[in-house]
């Protein structure tokens, strides 16, 4: 994970490689919502669907239903304020080897939640103050 990797890194005095030169956007999400939304959804166990057509409808609804559910944030951070959130609250500055886009990566990724939060009647403490 980056938060523990980049933070003995910058303790350590040694450099942190950011890649496509901190132009990336990443999804973090704070550990106790997803133990709150695995819980909350152990209960919700699909429903067979006696009627179901393999070529008409979805396999989330067949006769061995399951549900596959993405569980994050769903507010992209930029790398680059990540780091310097970091260097904030250790109050050292890191070191940074800036690197061109690994391949394979993406640019930005972040969850979309809103299936399972309406599933299970839920939403992030951020969901909550932002309809306030």
């Amino acid at each position: 994970m980056a938060l523990f990797k980049f933070t003995k890194a910058i303790f350590n005095g040694e450099p942190i490689d950011i890649y496509n030169y901190g132009d990336l956007s990443r999804d973090f999400t704070f550990i106790d919502d997803i133990v709150e939304g695995v819980i909350r959804v152990q209960d919700k166990i699909p429903q067979a669907n006696d009627g179901w057509s393999m070529s008409d409808d979805p396999l989330s609804q067949s006769s061995a239903p399951y549900r596959v559910y993405n569980l994050g944030n769903g507010n992209p951070v930029k790398l680059l304020d990540f780091v310097e959130a970091l260097e904030d609250v250790i109050g050292i500055n890191a070191v940074k080897n800036m690197l061109p886009l690994q391949s394979g990566d993406v640019h930005a990724t972040w969850a979309d939640s809103s299936e399972l939060f309406d599933l299970i009647d839920y939403m992030l403490p951020q969901q909550i103050s932002e309809r306030e």
